[in-house]
């Protein structure tokens, strides 16, 4: 029987946070990671040059089921009411559709409508967030969760702010075995819609949205422990309790935030969470030996963005999702892609991006959009019909830095001047829910507010302008202003050399103000950066 053209069908498993340069079919040594290693040599073509595009969480997400950069026009939100997200267009067309999820932003403010367009869906409880728990196992202690610091521990040493619980101090204490955390959980189910769901259906499409390795960093034996090794020098100052939520700082050891130990052990926890999702990652691959799927359907594995555990720049320890650019070690991402009929093990060097996802998962399927997207097919590059498929990949975060690459050179362009004019593009009015007292994730729409249209349509859409002195969404950076940045990554992959001051940097800043207008970018955007 002669392979298809393209796959019968297709599934997706993103991994939050997952580091590039740690998983082993990238070069990396300092963990394990088998599974995923065996799929690149064995099953996938490995993608060297994807990169972020919308970031962080919520706007990635958003990049891969919407196909439209989101971060020049919000912060964090759900998906628009002129949107359609390439769930509800494949399940119009006869496509049974699936989420198998513990990733708890789908099912809170901001986030709570990427899930209903699903045919079915599995949310398993408990991960970061979730409020599943009211209050804690009594019974917990001699179970495989270990003591470890609550959620606001960084926050209480560095800001004087009330130690707080976050949802998942509360869940961990009701786990009995390493198959109750919601990573083997949520693996688990994948792998039971794999071999169980898909012989009812003749086309299908499976988005299994799993939130490890991000944080919280925990993991029971015989995970825990495995990357940390204590030199005797440092034993006094190791951490007496598991550190599982990860500090969010620029310069944490430089600055005295962390100690030495501390981010060391940090990382190692880091390490162990990706070694067992990479263990329960291996269902997943052993559904599609059980079911033949290798024949007839595509497997991707991706992520939203990485994780920055220590690395540094410009002098400073990077930890978390500070308000930096994106460096390499958050914005140059893993992709692996098993295509049916072509063989494992193989590369691919074409620069792509996350709302490209959504461009190849559209092509499979031959499904048509309404609304305006910004990626191209995949396609091409995995049947070796192209070389590429894009000159250059944009990406950021809203209200803070934007980049361009075109592969080699990477260049970052903050605000000049001051971080205005900005404003906000929604009708649909939510972002991310912070669970802190005293800190609003996003302020109500006030007085300024007025109905525009969405930049280059003729969509009415609210329109929020903000101003100096307004409260400012979550994830605007103050610190962007006058500061700009050009690496030649071919030269400097660690990025330790800022090439602002060569003339490449205007054909760069000039290749940035091309890309953005092709993007219907806002015309105020343009101004903020000094491109207008």
């Amino acid at each position: 029987m002669a392979t298809p053209s393209k796959p019968k069908n297709v599934a997706v498993v993103l991994l939050d946070s997952l580091n590039r340069h740690m998983l082993g079919s990238y070069g990396g040594t300092e963990f394990e990671t088998p599974n995923l290693d065996r799929f690149a040599a064995e099953k996938a073509t490995r993608f060297t040059r994807h990169v972020t595009g919308s970031l962080p969480c919520m706007p990635a997400r958003h990049d891969i089921l919407c196909g439209a950069i989101d971060f020049l026009w919000k912060p964090w939100g759900s998906i628009e009411l002129w949107e359609q997200p390439i769930t509800r267009v494949l399940s119009h067309d006869g496509v049974t559709t699936a989420l198998v999820t513990d990733h708890p932003h789908l099912f809170e403010t901001g986030g709570e409508n990427y899930h209903t367009d699903f045919d079915g869906w599995d949310y398993l409880r408990g991960h970061e967030g979730d409020p599943w728990r009211t209050h804690k196992d009594p019974t917990w202690v001699g179970t495989p969760a270990m003591p470890a610091g609550r959620g606001g521990w960084f926050m209480n040493r560095v800001m004087g702010i009330d130690d707080f619980e976050r949802g998942y101090d509360r869940s961990r204490t009701f786990f009995r075995e390493e198959a109750d955390y919601p990573g083997p959980r949520t693996m688990t189910a994948a792998a039971r819609f794999l071999t169980e769901a898909t012989p009812h259906h003749d086309r299908w499409f499976l988005f299994v949205d799993e939130f490890d390795p991000h944080e919280p960093f925990d993991t029971p034996a015989p995970w825990a422990g495995r990357y940390e090794d204590v030199p005797p020098e440092d034993e006094a100052n190791a951490p007496r309790s598991m550190i599982i939520w990860p500090p969010y700082v620029d310069g944490g050891v430089a600055k005295g935030l962390i100690s030495e130990a501390e981010g060391r052990h940090v990382r190692a926890n880091y390490g162990s969470k990706l070694s067992m999702i990479d263990h329960w990652f291996g269902r997943v691959l052993d559904a599609f030996d059980e079911r033949g799927l290798w024949e007839d359907t595509a497997l991707v594995v991706c992520t939203d963005h990485g994780h920055y555990l220590g690395e540094e720049r410009e002098g400073n320890d990077i930890w978390g999702k500070p308000g930096v650019p994106q460096y390499e070690p958050l914005g140059h991402t893993p992709l692996l892609i098993h295509w049916p009929g072509q063989d494992g093990g193989g590369t691919c060097d074409a620069l792509t991006t996350n709302v490209d996802l959504f461009a190849t998962i559209a092509d499979v399927y031959e499904a048509q959009v309404a609304h305006r997207t910004h990626g191209r097919s995949m396609v091409p590059l995995l049947t070796g019909e192209a070389e590429a498929i894009s000159e250059w990949a944009i990406g950021g975060y809203y209200g803070g830095w934007v980049q361009i690459t075109d592969g080699t050179r990477k260049y970052v362009r903050g605000a000049v001047g001051e971080n205005f004019p900005i404003s906000m593009w929604s009708n649909r009015w939510s972002t991310m829910p912070l669970h802190i007292h005293g800190f609003e994730g996003l302020p109500a729409p006030d007085q300024k507010a007025w109905l525009d249209t969405m930049p280059g349509s003729d969509i009415p859409v609210i329109r929020q302008p903000y101003e100096a002195g307004d409260k400012l969404p979550f994830w605007v950076s103050g610190n962007t202003v006058d500061r700009h940045f050009l690496f030649d990554l071919g030269v400097d992959p660690d990025e330790q050399e800022n090439r602002q001051g060569e003339s490449a940097a205007d054909d760069m800043a000039t290749l940035l103000r091309e890309a953005l207008v092709s993007v219907d970018a806002p015309d105020e955007q343009l101004a903020r950066l000094g491109l207008g």
